[in-house]
């Protein structure tokens, strides 16, 4: 799963409007964005196979810290305490944890049988749709695209950047995901955990963005004000 996991930030937005979208985008990337530091540690592992299944050419081995169910619980129960200890927004912290969670039952949907429940767990969780490409595809097609509705109902650009920034960031994203999909396999195991870091530049992209845009039912507070 990738741009789904986009779908969900971006439509969390609309139930926390309060929270920038790069929060948002962090917390749906959070065990992705721990994942590659995991593996320069030599924590976890992966390695690259394609036809492993029609969609993904890894084999993850081992990551049990990042992205086993319970230590996904772990992750989510943090960010969203650390949330509410700096912000003291307890809506917003309820959704982002349940944005971090959400990653590992989009990639239980996605994966094969890889994902434990618990880091020593024998028992392991995948319903494979990435066995089919076009299923991949329809599936996380349809959640970005609401996700995308869910964001624009919510928010509106306030300039320029706010405008087209936010359309960069979906063209970038669908390249990426199309390059993904049709693209050759990754070199190696460590071009891997290097793609996993450059996720982070689409935390920094949704922050910025997202201060060019506002929340719908401020930008109604300030209009009636300014009447």
């Amino acid at each position: 799963m990738f741009i789904g996991h986009f779908g969900v930030a971006l439509a969390a937005k609309k139930v926390a409007p309060r929270t920038s979208l790069g929060t948002l985008v962090l917390a749906a990337q959070l065990v992705d964005l721990i994942w590659p530091v995991l593996l320069f540690l030599g924590v976890e592992r992966v390695i690259v196979a394609p036809g492993t299944t029609a969609v993904c050419p890894l084999d993850f081995i081992s990551y049990p810290l990042s992205h086993s169910l319970l230590a996904d619980v772990g992750w989510a129960c943090l960010f969203a305490g650390l949330y509410f200890l700096f912000r003291r927004d307890f809506r917003g912290a309820a959704c982002l944890g349940c944005v971090v969670l959400s990653h590992w039952f989009l990639d239980a949907l996605s994966h094969r049988p890889d994902l434990p429940l618990y880091p020593g767990s024998s028992t392991l969780a995948g319903l494979g749709l990435w066995n089919s490409r076009a299923g991949t595809i329809v599936v996380e097609t349809t959640i970005l695209l609401i996700g995308v509705l869910l964001y624009q109902n919510a928010t509106r650009a306030h300039d320029r950047i706010g405008f087209y920034s936010f359309r960069t960031f979906l063209a970038i994203l669908w390249l990426i995901y199309l390059l993904d999909l049709f693209g050759p396999p990754p070199p190696s195991e460590t071009a891997v955990a290097y793609a996993g870091l450059a996720m982070w530049a689409f935390v920094a992209w949704a922050y910025w963005l997202d201060r060019h845009r506002a929340p719908k039912f401020a930008a109604r507070i300030l209009s009636d004000k300014m009447s």
